[in-house]
């Protein structure tokens, strides 16, 4: 074992007092339960809740990740914005399948949501340009505020012994189904 290897292992995991996620009694509705979880993190103090690991995948296929934050949900999908022209952008032009993770460290909670990004109207997109901190009163026509569609969820909660619990939402095109992840973490 290297150093670096017996120090990471020595560092701790997560706080003793976690909560518990049942199988039973689960909503319907994966969305609400993620609402749910992220009021909990905004209600803790967490910094930057809505903050996510944004993945996509280069033409190549080579998966590419990088943090965003979330700016609203509605019917729409799960809203963030970026240039139609940067890297994201153009991943998504190519194939506009994507994942959103989510990981509130306090709470041992990670989400994972998965599915189909759509261009949201020009109107949209540039409502929240003019929204940004760094907006100087002109127009940006680059700027595209994107939903993903979730078709997955995967919600996790930690345990101290790390046989974290997973419960996984599928939706058929229909409706949601839910159940707990028998594979293996990971």
């Amino acid at each position: 074992m290297t150093q670096l290897e017996a120090r990471l292992r020595a560092l701790p995991a997560f706080p003793a007092e976690l909560p518990v996620l049942e199988a039973a009694g689960l909503p319907e509705d994966p969305n609400r339960l993620f609402a749910e979880w992220l009021d909990a993190a905004i209600a803790s103090g967490a910094r930057q809740p809505h903050a996510m690991d944004f993945v996509t995948v280069r033409e190549d296929g080579m998966p590419i990740g990088r943090t965003l934050i979330v700016k609203d949900i509605d019917e729409d999908g799960y809203h963030f914005s970026t240039h139609r022209t940067s890297k994201k952008g153009a991943e998504l032009a190519n194939n506009s399948r994507a994942s959103m993770v989510f990981f509130w460290r306090e709470s041992g909670r990670q989400v994972r949501i998965s599915g189909v990004v759509v261009p949201l109207s020009e109107e949209a997109s540039q409502r929240d340009w003019e929204a940004r901190p760094s907006y100087t009163g002109a127009p940006n026509p680059d700027w595209q505020r994107y939903a993903l569609r979730p078709v997955e969820f995967e919600f996790m909660q930690a345990r101290e012994d790390r046989q974290h619990t997973r419960i996984e939402y599928l939706h058929d095109g229909t409706a949601w189904s839910h159940g707990p992840v028998q594979t293996p973490a990971g």
